[in-house]
């Protein structure tokens, strides 16, 4: 029987019966073992890691033996895997989306702190992204805990806050530029997306509140003008990805990460210029916000 602790990040001290829990940071994150994935799992057994991702809101894998299909199977145990919008997936398996990042690459996808599309009248429950080809060194990954960056505001701020609306385009600079490439190979059109979304999520399986902006998609509070809404929201997109509020995973081929976009921001660090780094990615259909 194996057991977690996290009571600085506010999760329930917890024991498992079939799957290993390493928290590697105090804000979010787990490793979790003892577990092959590519194989059916038993109910329990599903259950048990769905727990552990819904403590650590962000779990990673070492050593997989991931297909695409064997990564789909996992996934749709776990939500409804949906298209990445305006990219195509694999031939084979429509729902995995390959993101790489070629040596000569400059720029890389997603390469700024931003939760998955929340442009989208209904942006994702969570997403799972393999490791199939990573560089000798860089490339992490950076998470942070939307429920420490809403829970650590002053009472006045979080008042504020709770009355809000963001609205979230697929075409802000900051985000859309790390995705040009990637449209243009995959023959697609950059589409304008609107998505309108409370500022202060509450989770709807832990019931906790989470901060729901992002540098990456965010422009302004529904009301105000973007000149209006900018001194806010530059405080808040710094304040939510403080240091004491992060993790940082280090990525191996058979690396697997599964995150919940209701309550995390992940940042893909681009430090690794002049080597290939390949993932797959399958995306888990989510609600509406409230």
């Amino acid at each position: 029987m194996y057991s977690t602790e996290r009571a600085t990040a506010g999760a329930p001290h917890r024991k498992y019966r079939h799957i290993e829990v390493r928290p590697i940071a105090g804000a979010l994150g787990a490793e979790v073992g003892g577990v092959d994935v590519s194989r059916p799992l038993e109910a329990d057994v599903v259950a048990e890691i769905r727990q552990a991702w819904l403590d650590n809101l962000v779990i990673f894998m070492h050593e997989q033996q991931l297909t695409p299909h064997a990564l789909l199977a996992l996934a749709r145990a776990f939500g409804e895997p949906m298209e990445y919008p305006q990219l195509k997936g694999l031939p084979e398996c429509p729902f995995v989306t390959p993101v790489v990042k070629l040596a000569h690459e400059r720029v890389n996808f997603g390469g700024i702190w931003h939760s998955d599309t929340t442009y989208l009248e209904r942006p994702p429950m969570a997403s799972m992204l393999y490791a199939l080809e990573t560089p000798p060194y860089g490339g992490d990954t950076i998470f942070a805990s939307q429920y420490l960056a809403y829970e650590s505001l002053s009472d006045g701020l979080k008042k504020t806050l709770d009355s809000l609306t963001g609205v979230n385009s697929s075409l802000k600079a900051e985000g859309s530029k790390t995705r040009e490439d990637a449209l243009r190979a995959a023959g697609a059109q950059n589409k304008v997306l609107i998505g309108e979304h409370l500022v202060v999520r509450t989770h709807p399986e832990t019931g906790r509140k989470a901060l729901y902006v992002n540098v990456g998609h965010t422009t302004n509070f529904k009301g105000w003008t973007e000149e209006e809404s900018r001194p806010l929201l530059s405080y808040l997109f710094v304040h939510q990805v403080r240091p004491e509020f992060t993790c940082r995973f280090v990525w191996k081929p058979g690396s697997l990460a599964f995150w919940d976009n209701r309550c995390t921001q992940h940042n893909p660090v681009n430090d690794y210029h002049g080597y290939k780094r390949l993932m797959h990615r399958v995306t888990l259909a989510g609600d509406k916000p409230v």
